[in-house]
């Protein structure tokens, strides 16, 4: 357990304590808090006590674990500094399955240290990035005795299943969790050594479409020619989305998407961003997805995107089966920005779908989904602030970015509570979250660290 040193900085501090965070974080990867798993159900529960226990080692004043209608929360406060402002810290402790484990080069729930890395599942993505601001909070606590503005910590069970229980969660507890900002450390920066603050998150929205013909399959050779093929006919739908250059072709799907300010227009073109090397580290000829006459990062970041995510039907065995399927089916995912209406694109698209289908055929579309966009003015006291905190913790002004995915609390936390909200993550883009070797170089944990310790002062000042 940590002692009080008084008469240290903070920064002293926890450059003095890195051993034992290392520890911490060796010990919170070590249990296999798979969300996904119920046969996890117990190491999940598990990891949120031992974040609370965390906590309230570091001082905090309060903390339990609270529960939800699927995984549970742990959540903390400390609320002893009357008339200044309350952050909400978010993060997750929830992990990914760790399949195909053979990839692995050490075991993935045995964190290990290699050429200045820690590898295991949830090192970087989201335990790792949660254990910087428990550090942080709590050499603010042993040597000033006190923090600069009030804290409340939420870290969640479900993020990688979807934060399911999250929203209604929220709403359920508005009054505890009242705060002037929310604060998320679940991003990463734009590459090593370019430090980043992420100001736009895309939304997201899914739909599953079927296409039916005849009530069974039938033989190709008698009734090919007179039956549509029902894979035929999706192809055809799925094919009339876009036109030639990528741009998607469903009337109103771009409402609410504006063109870039001048201000984003030169960070895309002057970041660092090698179009070709990319795609070879991706496998791929060349980056032509999406709007063909947009640059690279403006379609990661800044423009809509409608995928085809699955598509299936007929007969898949060995050998030949020669038939007219009775139908085919296909997923599609749309990734939103600025402030396009989820609803009003799910709408349009299965409007545009059915519209689509030829003749001979019948169109199911069932919609779900309703992910905001959420972006953040980097004019906004909070980024500012954080731009400053994150200067002093890696030695260089960081630069704004955004990123393709989507955060699903973050949209809630927009939607339901409507807090303004600072992206300050510090994760590398090749860390491998979700895959087999997932990594959090110690340089960016303990960077985060000192980040983080720089960061409530910064806070307290820029929200008073």
């Amino acid at each position: 357990m940590a002692t009080s040193r008084t008469a240290e900085s903070p920064i002293t501090y926890v450059r003095a304590e890195r051993e034992r965070h290392l520890a911490e974080l060796t010990q919170l990867v070590a249990i296999p808090s798979i969300s996904a798993d119920p046969a996890h159900a117990g190491d999940v529960r598990r990891c949120a006590q031992a974040f609370v226990d965390r906590m309230m080692t570091a001082g905090m004043q309060r903390g339990e674990v609270l529960e939800t209608a699927g995984h549970p929360i742990a959540y903390a406060e400390w609320l002893g500094a009357p008339g200044k402002p309350t952050i909400l810290i978010y993060g997750h402790y929830d992990v990914q399955p760790v399949d195909p484990l053979p990839l692995w080069t050490s075991p993935p729930f045995e964190a290990t240290v290699r050429d200045g890395k820690m590898y295991g599942r949830g090192a970087v993505d989201d335990k790792g990035q949660v254990l910087m601001h428990v550090a942080a909070l709590e050499a603010h606590l042993r040597t000033h005795g006190k923090l600069p503005l009030n804290v409340k910590v939420l870290v969640e069970g479900e993020e990688e299943i979807g934060s399911e229980s999250f929203e209604e969660f929220l709403a359920r507890h508005r009054e505890l969790l009242a705060c002037d900002l929310a604060v998320i450390s679940d991003t990463a920066v734009f590459a090593e050594d370019v430090p980043s603050l992420t100001i736009a998150l895309r939304g997201l929205v899914h739909w599953e479409i079927a296409v039916h013909a005849a009530t069974t399959d039938l033989h190709s050779g008698y009734f090919g020619g007179l039956v549509k093929n029902p894979i035929e006919a999706l192809a055809q739908i799925l094919a009339g989305l876009k036109d030639g250059s990528g741009r998607v072709l469903v009337p109103g799907f771009y409402d609410g998407v504006a063109e870039l300010s001048p201000q984003a227009r030169r960070d895309v073109e002057t970041l660092p961003f090698d179009g070709a090397e990319q795609a070879r580290a991706l496998g791929v000829p060349s980056l032509a997805g999406g709007e063909n006459d947009r640059k690279p990062l403006e379609r990661m970041w800044y423009r809509p995107t409608l995928e085809i995510n699955g598509i299936w039907g007929g007969y898949q065995g060995p050998g030949t089966k020669t038939v007219i399927p009775s139908w085919a089916r296909a997923k599609l995912s749309a990734r939103l920005v600025g402030t396009q209406d989820p609803v009003a694109v799910r709408r349009a698209v299965t409007e545009y779908l059915r519209a689509l289908a030829p003749a001979g055929v019948r169109v199911d579309v069932e919609d779900s989904g309703d992910s905001r966009a959420v972006v953040t003015s980097r004019d906004h006291p909070a980024v500012a602030a954080a731009a400053r905190a994150m200067e002093r913790g890696f030695g260089k002004p960081p630069v704004f970015i955004g990123t393709g995915g989507t955060i699903g609390p973050v949209s809630s936390f927009d939607r339901i509570l409507g807090l303004p909200q600072v992206l300050i993550g510090v994760g590398l883009p090749d860390d491998a979250i979700h895959a087999p070797n997932e990594k959090f170089d110690l340089r960016q944990f303990f960077g985060g660290i000192e980040t983080m310790v720089y960061l409530y002062d910064e806070l307290a000042a820029a929200l008073a």
